[in-house]
This record gives structure tokens, C-alpha cells and sequence, in this order.
């Protein structure tokens, strides 16, 4: 049931469906609720909680995949290689934590901390820490020997202040059809990134310019893409090329919020994708992964985390590295401002 309410509701969001009417209703009340509550916090009626380290957002205003994951774990790197101790707060989407914030380490159990934080905890070698609650997972993390922390998604919580954001904006399907949720995938309007401090957009495939071109005039934005060459057995004992793949029929697996970007990926190589798709953040199991015939199984490194355990064969996962065109403009932006912030 949840895969067909999400493929519905991306048919009306990017497909031009004319369905969006029936919950235009209900966006203009989520439009309602969006302004009450960011005036509420503007005029300190609910409190902005500052942490003693700054706090660097890296969220994005549209539901569903954009790269963000990645490059989380891709501005954690590049501050350590800067002399930098980051470390990382998530919300653990997919998992269940309880009420007090959990340490995350590369091989804790995604079915409590979720997915995403179990791969930023491997790919990053940076403290993880995860609670709904993010001010008080920021809390957790900013005494353990950290000077700045990354909050992988959290554009929206404003009860966490900080001092630098950064948008990730899928440069395929751009912002849809341009409505507020429901009727459309928006979290935002798109006049949110005239405020963020940064924006990056993802064209790791075809990216159609008119998807972004509502973009606001006159603000920082950089281009980034997700590389992948290799691939990885699941139990992680082999690695060969993705070429190798080339010219052969596979099936793919994957459990996102954007699926399709992961799809064309694949195709791009010259791969021949057998598409099986999952709600984001499914937990997979065996029988997920298991076909009748000889094609392999593909499937992103986030959901290979999930299944790290499963007894398969032939099951492979697709590292990817970002790369980002003129990366020193956001860095020496973002570490300027961080300075800023400790002077």
C-alpha cells in the first residue's frame, strides 16, 4: 500500500496530473501553517535553541530524495580535511529511537537509528547522533569534543538555530508542479532559498534546465553530482567495476524517496534496469532480493546498509561520491562564516 500511495502521489506532483486540484485545499492550510509558524519564531514566541558550537543545515524544500545524504557526508569530509571536527545530528528516519538520543556507530541496528545515520556514521568517521528531537540531539553531540555540527535534513525545524544553511534541490525533477504539500511536493515555497545561504543542485543525470528555473535571482548556488564506479557485494568481500555490468540486464532495488535518480543511474552506464521499487526507508528482507533467474541485484549503498545481514547472492551496492564544481566557493563561504561565528 505505501508503494502505490507514493508512485500516486509522484504521478501528480511531476507527471502534470491535474489530481493536485483535489488537495489544493489542504496545501492552503499547510501554506497557513507554515507562515503562522515561522512568524512565531521570528517574533520569539517559540524559542530558537543556539547550541555552544555552530550548527550548519543542510536540508532541502521538496519531499523525497535529493542527494542530501551524500552530501552530508561529503561536507563532513571536506571540514576534517580543513582542520575541522565535525560531527552530525539526524532525526533517524526509518528507526526507532526512543526518548533519549543514541550514539550512532557503523554497526548499529538501522532498524532503530534508521539507515541514513548508520551510512553517514561508516562514510564519515564523524560522531552521529540521532533523536526526533534534533536541539537535543545538537545537545548530545556539541560535548563530545566537536567545533561544528551538521544536521542532515532539518531546513524546517527552526527550533534549532544555526548559523549557515545550505539547500539541496534535485536539478531532474526540480520542484514539480510547484504546489505545497499535499498537491504538490514542496515543504516550502521556493522563495525559501531567497533566505538560505547556499544551494546546491543536483544534475547527476539529465538534469532539464526548466525544471529550476524558478530558482530566485541574485544568491550562492553550485552544481554537484554523484559519481559511481565500482560496485560492492553486499557481505562487502568483493569489488569490481560498474562497467562490468554494461550491456546487462540487472535487477535494481531500491527502498528512496526518489528511486527513479538511482534507475537512470544505472542506465546511463549501460546497464539494463529491471525496476523494484520500495517506500522510503522499507526494511528489505531476503525475499526482496530474491528473483528467479540468474541477473544480478542492484541496489544504493543506504539501503545495502539494511541488509548487511541477509544470506543473498549475487547482491551488490553502488558506492557514489559527490563532486562539486568550484567546491572552495561554498567551503571558504561556509568556514568564513564559521569563524565569524567564533570571533
Amino acid at each position: 500500500m505505501g508503494r502505490r500511495i507514493q508512485n500516486f502521489m509522484q504521478h501528480i506532483w511531476y507527471e502534470d496530473s491535474l489530481v493536485y486540484w483535489i488537495f489544493l485545499p489542504l496545501s492552503w492550510l499547510f501554506a497557513g501553517l507554515i507562515s503562522v509558524r515561522k512568524i512565531i519564531f521570528e517574533r520569539g514566541i517559540l524559542r530558537s535553541f543556539t547550541i555552544k558550537v555552530p550548527v550548519v543545515i543542510v536540508g532541502n524544500i521538496t519531499v523525497g530524495g535529493t542527494g542530501k545524504t551524500p552530501v552530508v557526508i561529503w561536507l563532513a569530509q571536506q571540514l576534517k580535511q580543513r582542520g575541522m571536527q565535525p560531527g552530525i545530528v539526524s532525526r533517524g528516519y526509518g528507526g526507532s529511537v526512543g526518548q533519549e538520543p543514541i550514539r550512532v556507530n557503523s554497526d548499529s541496528d538501522p532498524n532503530i537509528v534508521g539507515d541514513e545515520a548508520v551510512l553517514l556514521a561508516q562514510r564519515s568517521a564523524c560522531p552521529v547522533i540521532v533523536h526526533p528531537n534534533r536541539v537535543r540531539a545538537a545537545q548530545e553531540l556539541s560535548g563530545l569534543g566537536i567545533d561544528v555540527i551538521i544536521a542532515d535534513d532539518g531546513l524546517q525545524h527552526y527550533r534549532l538555530a544555526r548559523q549557515f544553511e545550505i539547500a539541496v534541490i534535485d536539478g531532474m525533477r526540480g520542484f514539480g508542479n510547484g504546489k505545497l504539500f499535499p498537491a504538490g511536493p514542496l515543504r516550502e515555497p521556493v522563495s525559501r532559498l531567497e533566505s538560505v545561504d547556499h544551494t546546491l543542485v543536483n544534475k547527476s543525470i539529465m538534469c532539464s534546465e526548466s525544471a529550476i528555473n524558478d530558482l530566485p535571482t541574485g544568491f550562492f548556488v553550485s552544481d554537484f553530482c554523484l559519481k559511481g564506479t565500482i560496485v560492492r557485494s553486499l557481505n562487502k568481500r568483493e569489488e569490481t567495476p560498474l562497467t562490468k555490468f554494461a550491456g546487462r540486464k540487472v535487477h535494481a532495488v531500491a527502498a528512496l524517496g526518489n528511486p527513479s535518480r538511482f534507475f537512470r543511474f544505472l542506465e546511463s552506464h549501460g546497464l539494463q534496469v529491471i525496476e523494484h521499487t520500495f517506500p522510503d526507508h522499507s526494511r528489505l528482507t531476503e525475499k526482496d532480493l530474491r528473483y528467479d533467474d540468474e541477473f544480478d541485484v542492484l541496489m544504493t549503498e543506504k539501503d545495502a546498509v539494511k541488509c548487511s545481514g541477509l544470506s543473498t547472492e549475487r547482491c551488490w551496492y553502488v558506492p557514489v561520491e559527490v563532486e562539486v564544481d568550484r567546491p572552495q566557493d561554498l567551503l571558504n563561504e561556509l568556514q568564513s562564516r564559521l569563524l565569524m561565528q567564533v570571533e
